[in-house]
């Protein structure tokens, strides 16, 4: 097994993690994970050196969601939330605290949810996620910027519609 090969391996559970994020259900997460893995073996001869893997990997799982989910919205197919574990009252607290977050997550424009999922959960530099979504940093920023506004709105039950 090459090194490269070896790096896009480490990157499994991130790409199945954001994977899981973007489509809220394990089976099309994984396949989404397997397309993308595929995608990038067959397009490994043409990265040279100084391609970054991770943000190489991440722009291509990401561009296969938005295929999919194009796809997705001409055919009228809708996916349901994975169930959480649930086990005793604080395990209960947890999961109403996640359900919150998540549907405050959802409620945001797709270019702000997924700018924060690729900074804040990914713990990707700003470089690197503009380079996943294809826009300048500056953008990434002030999509950064509305979504963790209006996302800390909604969490306080405020409306995070800009008031006139």
């Amino acid at each position: 097994m090459s090194n490269a090969q070896q790096a896009i391996e480490a990157e499994i559970p991130y790409l199945r993690r954001y994977a899981l994020l973007l489509l809220r259900d394990r089976d099309a997460a994984d396949d989404l994970v397997q397309d993308t893995l595929e995608r990038a073996l067959l397009r490994l001869h043409t990265c040279n050196e100084q391609v970054r893997l991770r943000p190489w990997l991440f722009a291509i799982l990401y561009n296969r969601f938005v295929s999919d989910y194009r796809k997705r919205v001409r055919e009228n197919a809708v996916t349901e939330a994975g169930d959480l574990p649930e086990t005793g009252v604080a395990a209960q607290e947890d999961r109403v605290a996640l359900r919150e977050l998540e549907r405050a997550l959802w409620q945001l424009p797709e270019d702000q949810r997924v700018a924060l999922l690729l900074v804040g959960m990914e713990g990707m530099s700003y470089e690197e996620a503009a380079s996943v979504l294809d826009v300048p940093v500056g953008t990434l920023r002030s999509r950064l910027s509305r979504g963790r506004r209006s996302l800390r709105l909604r969490l306080e039950g405020q409306s995070a519609e800009p008031r006139v």
